[in-house]
């Protein structure tokens, strides 16, 4: 039976970004000290489950192409996400991650790939290995390559990001404009279960 799913980025959506004075920049984390949920997570992927969506995490991650951390380190960080969200007794029905860079400075990461959002191949191979409709399902993100990646898949997007002229400009330029647009989390789920009352599965 093919199913439906919400997928996910992670960064700002999942877990929070963490500011990193030394370099003036606002970044994944690079520790597993440093994983630390947003608010809202905990409570949307178990929504998400009771509304019989599969909750997948889509996610660029080139922490180890540009040497921020090692293979180790962030086998460390996704099990203390797994942690957090198993304490309110949430979980994650696959993790798809793109390691990679084209501007990498470890050669092995150093690539122009097809799985880097904002293209779609980890949404293509998460829909195979869980047999997946992707017409069906929603990307979740808060990044304009989530929406490219997510339209170019097929899924329903929604834009979790402070909306501002600036940001409605840019989705416009860059052919970005996601199917929704909303100002937090909470909004994201009432969307998915919203929608998904008007477009049942099979119908």
């Amino acid at each position: 039976m093919v199913g439906k799913a919400v997928f996910l980025d992670r960064d700002g959506i999942l877990n929070e970004l963490v500011y990193f004075p030394e370099q003036g920049v606002v970044d994944s984390p690079f520790t597993p000290e440093q994983m630390r949920l947003t608010p809202f997570a905990v409570d949307a992927v178990n929504r998400f489950h009771e509304l019989e969506f599969k909750v997948v995490l889509v996610s660029n991650q080139p922490g180890m192409a540009k040497a921020h951390f090692d293979e180790t380190t962030f086998g460390m960080i996704s099990l203390r996400m797994r942690e957090l969200l198993r304490k309110g007794n949430a979980y994650l029905d696959g993790e798809y991650y793109c390691f990679h860079h084209p501007n990498g400075v470890r050669e092995e990461y150093r690539k122009v790939c097809d799985c880097r959002k904002p293209k779609p191949g980890l949404l293509l191979r998460a829909a195979k290995d869980h047999n997946i409709s992707l017409a069906q399902s929603f990307f979740v993100g808060d990044g304009l390559v989530d929406v490219k990646a997510g339209r170019a898949a097929g899924c329903i997007t929604v834009l979790v990001a402070p909306t501002n002229g600036l940001l409605l400009r840019l989705l416009a330029e860059q052919g970005a404009e996601p199917d929704y647009l909303v100002k937090a989390l909470e909004e994201a789920v009432r969307i998915v279960g919203d929608v998904d009352k008007l477009h049942p599965s099979g119908n």
